[in-house]
């Protein structure tokens, strides 16, 4: 006869259990009469220890060449990217501060009856496109209508 010394867990409660009431069963039945043999071979051994719980094994990652290129390469263009842009403004040239402003050179008109804007662009500026010059009248003057009164002063744009 073998005894086995369990520790006592919670889980090995039952395996104590089942260890003493096979002892007991087999002191009965040697009792009465039965073989050793016989009582090893319908017993099931007690368990000392608990299974252990699998833990299932650590996989490796594996990248294909796409998820590599995922990986790496789209935040590489990203940054680079973002560097042009950066290097981009501060490599930009200041126009507002490296000319200066064009100057338009203009004469003072008193405007008569009868006239009107266009008869004043093709009086003073034969040679450009009236409705340009028009329009330089307009902006000069600051005007909000193209029916000028008689007797008003006007900037019109002179000839280069």
């Amino acid at each position: 006869m073998s005894v086995h010394v369990l520790p006592l867990t919670s889980h090995s409660q039952t395996a104590l259990d089942q260890t003493s009431q096979a002892q007991t069963s087999q002191v009965r039945t040697s009792q009465t009469g039965i073989s050793q043999n016989r009582i090893s071979q319908n017993r099931t051994p007690a368990r000392s220890v608990p299974p252990e719980p699998v833990r299932p094994e650590t996989a490796r990652l594996h990248l294909t060449r796409r998820g590599r290129l995922v990986l790496v390469g789209v935040p590489l263009m990203l940054a680079a990217a973002v560097l042009l842009a950066f290097l981009g403004f501060f490599t930009a040239p200041a126009m507002a501060s490296g000319s200066a402003p064009e100057e338009t050179r203009a004469i003072q008109v008193s405007v008569s009856a009868g006239d009107s804007l266009w008869s004043l662009a093709t009086e003073f500026a034969p040679d450009q496109d009236p409705r340009t010059v028009v329009a330089d009248i307009v902006e000069l003057n600051n005007l909000t209508d193209t029916a000028v009164p008689a007797g008003l002063q006007l900037y019109v744009p002179a000839p280069r």
